[in-house]
């Protein structure tokens, strides 16, 4: 068993513990699509939440108009202090054109929205993604005891190993040696710091409501990266954790696709290279991703033996397909849809939250 610390404050779970912390100071946020309702692994995430019994439970839903109603039945037969934030409400929409901010959408919008509304009454939010078949109660826990020892940030890392496979893929095998891959070019803190999270791309992860109220996510897939640029700056090394959220399970996604890794890894490098260019790093994409192939075939021969180590199936060449996927996404930025931070915007959380009950109650009584 190892206890080795990084460049941020690492906590690992020896045993199982479920350690003193806030719960009842903290709002969780549960982002989801209407492909959730009535799932096995959200229905463990709620049911599992309710024995935890945080200050309250904001659901992010993005889904259509004829799913809303039974959406919302659904999360109201659980023990929990559940509110539905229905993100891609008409009336939601409203609010946000109206702030010139309707423009693209995605998981990273919807849990900026979430934010905003769970910041308003808690201490303290964490956020994490409602498809983990292994979720356990000691999860919040784990994520918020950091802040009440004066971390400003912490962030969750697990193993992804099921089936005798090893997945995580996207981080593994894009993220990981793309920033070691910058870090060999450039000297930079903001490089170490994206660079020590074991696992950079977790949906897990815990704040304090202030510096949830200062976050700029990518309105897409780019938000683990972008709250890690922002936690760099207002938190930084000595106001960052890491904690062990032990072996994970979560639903996979094909490689190709409108939704697939190689698209999303399109957005996370995006998100990444905003960052890094933030902090006075400049990337040379003319060479970079020659120089990450390179990396990231040394890490595939690293997997490879980690993998027969620990007598796991492992398909080298498979992996070396998926990065020459993921070099396509080695590439300048494209146009920065960043959304503000909720304390620069002209918009109230409690707007954002009536707009959205107000649309639910809509839907509802048009289905009596």
């Amino acid at each position: 068993m190892e206890y080795v610390q990084e460049r941020v404050t690492t906590l690992h779970a020896f045993d199982d513990p479920s350690p003193a912390a806030p719960t009842d100071r903290a709002a969780v946020v549960v982002p989801m699509t209407d492909r959730e309702y009535a799932g096995l692994a959200a229905e463990r995430v709620l049911s599992t939440l309710s024995t935890v019994d945080p200050k309250r439970i904001v659901v992010a839903l993005r889904a259509p108009a004829e799913r809303v109603p039974e959406f919302a039945a659904w999360l109201s037969s659980f023990d929990a202090p559940v509110d539905l934030l229905w993100c891609n409400a008409p009336a939601v929409e409203a609010v946000l054109d109206d702030a010139g901010l309707n423009d693209g959408f995605g998981k990273g919008r919807d849990v900026w929205l979430a934010l905003g509304v769970a910041a308003r009454s808690a201490e303290y939010v964490t956020v994490h993604d409602a498809d983990a078949k292994s979720y356990s109660a000691s999860h919040v826990p784990r994520l918020l005891a950091p802040l009440s020892d004066g971390y400003a940030f912490s962030k969750g890392y697990y193993a992804r190993v099921e089936n005798d496979r090893l997945y995580g893929r996207l981080f593994r095998l894009f993220y990981a040696p793309l920033v070691r891959t910058l870090a060999d070019a450039h000297d930079a803190p903001v490089l170490d710091y994206l660079g020590a999270f074991r696992y950079a791309l977790a949906g897990e992860f815990a704040l304090t409501a202030d510096l949830a109220r200062s976050l700029r996510p990518p309105r897409a897939w780019g938000l683990e990266v972008g709250t890690l640029g922002d936690a760099f700056d207002a938190a930084g090394f000595e106001g960052t954790a890491q904690v062990d959220l032990g072996r994970h399970e979560h639903d996979h996604r094909a490689v190709s696709g409108p939704t697939g890794l190689a698209e999303m890894s399109r957005q996370v490098g995006d998100a990444l290279f905003r960052v890094v260019e933030d902090h006075g790093v400049t990337p040379d994409y003319d060479t970079l991703a020659d120089r990450y192939r390179d990396v990231a075939a040394e890490f595939v021969r690293q997997y490879a033996a980690d993998a027969s180590f620990n007598g796991l199936s492992y398909d080298p060449t498979a992996e070396r397909e998926q990065v020459a996927d993921y070099a396509d996404a080695v590439r300048e930025p494209s146009l920065d849809d960043r959304l503000p931070a909720w304390s620069e915007t002209a918009i109230e959380p409690g707007t954002v939250a009536n707009a959205s009950a107000e649309a639910i109650d809509r839907v509802r009584a048009e289905t009596r």
